[in-house]
Formats: structure tokens, sequence, C-alpha cells
């Protein structure tokens, strides 16, 4: 055995574990938080049974969860991606977590990287969560996978830019009012739960631009009517992510 068997070898570890890890971390502060369980989890499940099970709103759908559950499922990635995100990373912000992480080996992109993958694994168990509910509600899902992932995808991305955006550019109350209200009014304005034909005219026109309603309106295009990649809606999401990410690049600031 050589003299230098034991000998540590100090320094960073590779960046690919270091996402990695941060990415673990992330998720585990974000199941742990009862908040933010409320706001990801508890409240779209709760919305699918109870517009499922009551017709309070008319769907102009033979069963209403088949009109209700993209839309549901296109809010739990705004839930997470967006006001989740954005509160979280505000207070990261004031708080100089984020400072405090910027100066350490990981780099800014890598942090960044860390909270998205950390959104998307929230995702992945709030859309298989919300399709076993809708499923046993009598849902019947139509259209392919593929189609599916690439709008939540592109929703995801869209959603991330604005929340970062948002929390990189607020003070973190402002950012607390201010994501809890935009969530709620594209609840009603999004065609989450409201078809987007009870709106007037102009206003509709106004409402299918917003990312909410772009991903709502591709996920029932794909599995409720069972079409393939609802190329409108993908632009529309894309161009917000553009916008957002690009903006969030440039104005987020980390102190």
């Amino acid at each position: 055995m050589s003299a230098g068997t034991f000998t540590p070898a100090p320094g960073a570890a590779p960046v690919s574990k270091m996402i990695l890890a941060q990415t673990a971390l992330e998720t585990r502060m974000l199941l742990r938080n009862g908040e933010q369980l409320l706001l990801t989890v508890i409240i779209p499940a709760l919305l699918l049974v109870l517009f499922s099970a009551v017709d309070i709103v008319d769907t102009n759908a033979e069963k209403s969860v088949d009109f209700l559950a993209p839309g549901i499922l296109a809010l739990a990635v705004m839930s997470t991606a967006f006001t989740g995100q954005a509160i979280a990373t505000g207070f990261d912000r004031r708080y100089g977590v984020l400072k405090r992480l910027g100066a350490s080996p990981l780099p800014r992109w890598a942090l960044m990287a860390a909270k998205t993958l950390s959104v998307l694994v929230t995702e992945v168990l709030q859309i298989a969560l919300l399709t076993v509910i809708a499923l046993a509600l009598g849902w019947s899902p139509q259209g392919g996978p593929l189609a599916v992932a690439v709008l939540v995808l592109l929703g995801t991305a869209a959603f991330s830019g604005l929340g970062l955006l948002m929390a990189g550019t607020l003070r973190a109350e402002a950012t607390l009012a201010a994501a809890n209200l935009v969530f709620l009014l594209l609840l009603v304005g999004g065609g989450v739960i409201v078809p987007m034909e009870k709106f007037p005219e102009g206003v509709r026109s106004a409402l299918e631009l917003l990312p909410i309603s772009a991903l709502s309106d591709g996920l029932r295009e794909v599995l409720q009517h069972g079409a393939g990649l609802p190329w409108g809606d993908v632009a529309v999401l894309a161009a917000w992510a553009v916008l957002g990410l690009g903006a969030a690049a440039k104005l987020f600031r980390w102190e």
C-alpha cells in the first residue's frame, strides 16, 4: 500500500453531483412545507373532486371530469412552477440564502437548474396523484403522452421564468401577495374550470394569450379530444418561456 493511499483530495464535487444534491434538498424542503403542499397538491385535488362531483359550472362535456382534469393538471403546473417557486425563491433571496449559495462552489446557473429540476420532480408527483383521482372519478383520457410531456415542459419553462422574474425583482412580501393574487386570477380566468366560451369575445381573445390558458387548452385538446400537438398553444407557451426566462436572467437580483 502506497503512502498516499489515504491522502484526502480536497476540491469541489462535479457540478452534476452538486446539482443532484441541491435538487434533492429543494424537493425535500418543498414537500415538508405545509403551505406549499396546500397550494400544489391539496387545492388542485379538492377542486378536481368538487367540480367533478357537483354540477357547478356547465363544461359542455358529457362528463365534467373530462373537461376539468386537463385544466387541473395545468393548474398544478402553474402552482408549482410559478406560485410556489416565486414565493420560495423570494424568501430565499430575502434571508440571504441565495447570496450564500452564490458564494459556494455551486454555480448560480446550477442553482437555478436544481430549482427547475425540483419543480419537475414535484410536478411528476402532482400529475400522478391527480391522474389517479381523475381516473377514479371516471376520466377517460385520450391522446399521446409525448404531446402532454411537451406541453408540460413548455408550461413549466414559461411559469418558472415568470416566477423567477417576480422573485428576483420584488420584495419577498410583495412576491407572496402578487403570486397568490395571480394564482387566483388565472384560476378563474385561465380556462381551468370555466370554459373560455363563457367569456365575452374581446375578453376571451386576450385571455387565450395567457400561459395558463394555452396550457389548459392544449392539454384539453390532447387529453379530451385526442388531438396531436396543438401548435398554436405550443407557440404561446414557447413565447412566454423565452420572454420570462430571458427577463429573469437579465433582471434577477441575488441580494
